[in-house]
Formats: C-alpha cells, structure tokens, sequence
C-alpha cells in the first residue's frame, strides 16, 4: 500500500525545512560569527566578504550533486536517493559545529570548514528536485501547484526555525559566550531534524510517475546527456527562471543580516527578530501562489511575479537606509512576499518540463544551477556594490535578477511534459 497524502507532503516539506536550516545556519553564521573564526582579516568587511565566498561553495557544489542525486533518482528511484541527500547534507552541518576554529589549528580549519560547506551543497543537489517530485507524481489532477508548494515551505520553517535558534542564543547569551561555543549549537541540532526527517521518509514508496516511467521503458544510461541533448531549451529556460527567487531570498536575509548589524549598526538581536516577523510573507506568498498556480497556470504565476519584483527592488536603498526598523521590515516583508510568487510555482513548474524518465535530474540541475546564478554570487556581489556604490546599486541587482527571470519564462510557453 502506498503511502498517505499527508505523509508523502509531510515528507516532502520536512526534507526541505531541514534544507533551509542546514543551509540557513550557516548563512546566519556566516553574516555573524565565521568572519573573525575562520577567516583572518585586515578589516571585518574583508572578513564578512571571505565568509561569504565560504557561504558561496555550496552553491558551486550543488548542481554536481544535482547530477549525481538525479542519475540515481531516475535510474533507481526518489526514495532511496532522497535519503541520502538529507543524510549526506546533515552529517556535513553537524561537522561544522564541531569544527576547530583558525585560532586553535590554523589554516586547515578554514579548509575544513570550505570542504564541509562542499558536503552541504552536494547533498542539498539532490534534495530539493526529490521533494519536489515526491509531491507533485503523487499529485491528484487539478492539484499540482497545491502539492507542489509543501515543498517549498520548508523554505520558510527551515529560516525560522534557524534565525529563531540565532535569536534566543543572542539573547541567553553573552556575546564571548556565543562567539566562543554558541555559534555551534544550532549545527549539531541539525542531527535531531535530520532524524525526524528519515523517520518520515524510510516510510514512503516510489511515486506512480517513477513506476509508470521504469514500466515503459529501460531507465536511461546517462539521465544528464538525456536532459542536455533532448531538453536543452528547457534546461536553459528553467535554470534563468529561478534566478530571481534566489536573489531575493538571500539578499532579503543573509545580505541584509550582514549589513544591518555592520554598516547599518542594529544589533543582531534587533535584525533577527525583524527578520522573523517578515518571513511569514514568503509562507503566505508560497500557499497563495500555490493556489493560484492550479487556478491558471504555474509560469504565468511566476511571471507575474517577477514583473512585481523589478519595481520593488528599486524600493531596497529607501527603506533600507532610512533609519527605521519598521521600514526594513515593510521592506523584507514586501520582498519576501514577492519571492512566494516566483519561488512557490517553481516545485510544479520545473518538473513539468521534463518527462518522468529524466525528471529529477532536469529539475534538480534547472533549479540549483539557477542558484549559483541568483544566490551563490548574491551576498558577495551585493556587499561588494554596497561597498563601491551604496544600496542603490543592490536594488538595481535585485530588479536586474527578475528582469532576467521574466525573459526566461516568455519562451518556455505552458508547461511542457505534464
């Protein structure tokens, strides 16, 4: 017997949640703490920019393990491959909170911490496209985008259940208590989400698609030269599609914790909790596209989105510098928002592209390869044109990234392998 409706999107979403606390852990880190711990520096701006390129290695590493995840995923199924990615991605953010820091062993700590952020993005590859399946093969007709969204709210429970751990450690602690040790904590309690999530998942079966799919025909030898020579307006559509979504998650959070408590001068406590009371626009984004989506059609969903985010970009420099926390959060709010409209649709979008045999990895290397483009280089190029230029011009990179997604999406027309 197969399993339940609400396991299989229990297991889709607790997957991804645990994704974005893993993955979130360490941007919140990276903004507060890895700077002076693993990156020696002339100045805290050359330390912050270091522990962002450290936080930028994931993104490098996630569309090899999109590869590999999805040669698996298609050849011997969504289950067994979903396993490993949570396993895989847990163990490496449990690692980092044990990890030594520069002042005790010196340069390797920095190299460790960079090979398990590698870890981290590997197994994040397969995740997100195996989740995303799970829902939507399972999925009743008329229902696509609904099943679809679930796993995109781990995005918003992953980012409060990890800024929330941040922000009562601030507040329990003393800031040498939680440079020293409390930093690590919200790592190693990544094993008990990791646990959960496996309890959930070793309990489910292959969707009807992938049997349907083994049914029919042989699984393919080589899924990715399958998806690069058969697909490869699809895989280049869906790759730029995603841009925008990764650009404003990870400038609305990790970018502006970064600068909110430097040059801004909030503390982290403070810029924490805004956060936090802004994250519920994405949930409310992501069940409203969802909706939406099934109602018309996921693309046009995502479109719309994007035509919205260009003018609310240039809003970031305003209401980010005018001395007002309540502005910044109307800010992040907005944009959070946003990003549930082109970021919601993508878990029914993406999948439709590409037929049941090379699904996973059609997906997996559209959405994380779309990642480096919009998210990887994020934090980076944003601290760095706030730096030169002022927040001006990381408005004008946060527009640029939805004018790029909304071209992508003229061509790709209605989705294309249902």
């Amino acid at each position: 017997m197969g399993a339940s409706t609400p396991r299989i999107l229990a297991a889709s979403l607790v997957g991804t949640a645990v994704e974005f606390y893993d993955f979130y852990i360490y941007a919140t880190a990276a903004s507060l703490v890895f700077g002076p711990l693993f990156f020696p520096a002339a100045s805290p701006s050359a330390q912050l920019l270091a522990a962002y390129v450290s936080f930028s290695i994931a993104f490098v590493a996630r569309p090899v393990g999109a590869v590999a995840f999805g040669h698996f995923g298609d050849r011997i199924g969504r289950k067994t491959t979903l396993v490993a990615s949570l396993l895989l991605m847990g163990s490496s953010t449990v690692a980092i909170g044990l990890l030594p820091t520069y002042g005790m062993i010196g340069w390797p700590a920095t190299a460790l911490l960079c090979l398990l952020r590698f870890g981290q993005g590997f197994g994040l590859g397969g995740e997100w496209g195996g989740a995303a399946l799970l829902a939507v093969e399972n999925a009743s007709p008329g229902h696509r985008a609904r099943f679809g969204m679930f796993p995109q709210l781990g995005a918003p429970v992953g980012f409060i259940a990890a800024n929330g751990l941040f922000l009562i450690l601030s507040t329990m602690l003393s800031p040498s208590q939680f440079i020293a040790w409390g930093w690590r904590l919200p790592f190693l309690a990544s094993a008990v989400l990791v646990m959960v999530g496996l309890w959930v998942r070793l309990k489910l079966t292959e969707t009807p698609a992938f049997l349907a799919a083994m049914a029919e025909a042989p699984p393919p030898e080589m899924p990715v030269a399958e998806v690069v020579r058969r697909f490869p307006r699809q895989v280049i559509g869906g790759t730029f599609s995603v841009v925008a979504c990764f650009a404003i998650f990870y400038l609305a959070t990790a970018f502006a914790l970064g600068y909110g408590t430097t040059a801004l001068g909030y503390s982290r406590e403070s810029f924490l909790a805004v956060q936090l009371a802004a994250i519920p626009f994405l949930a409310a984004g992501i069940i409203w596209s969802g909706y939406w989506s099934d109602a018309k059609t996921p693309r046009r969903v995502l479109m719309i989105g994007c035509v919205l985010t260009i003018p609310a970009g240039l809003l970031l420099a305003p209401m980010m510098s005018s001395g007002s926390l309540v502005a910044i959060w109307a800010f992040l709010s907005l944009a959070l928002l946003l990003m549930g409209l082109v970021y919601g649709p993508l878990g029914a979008f993406l999948p439709s592209l590409f037929p049941a045999r090379v699904r996973y990895t059609g997906a997996s290397v559209a959405f994380n390869v779309g990642g480096i483009i919009g998210g990887g280089a994020a934090p980076v190029v944003a601290q760095a044109l706030a730096t030169r230029g002022g927040l001006a011009l990381v408005g004008l990179y946060l527009s640029t990234a939805a004018l790029i997604s909304l071209v992508a999406l003229i061509p790709l027309g209605r989705n294309q392998a249902a």
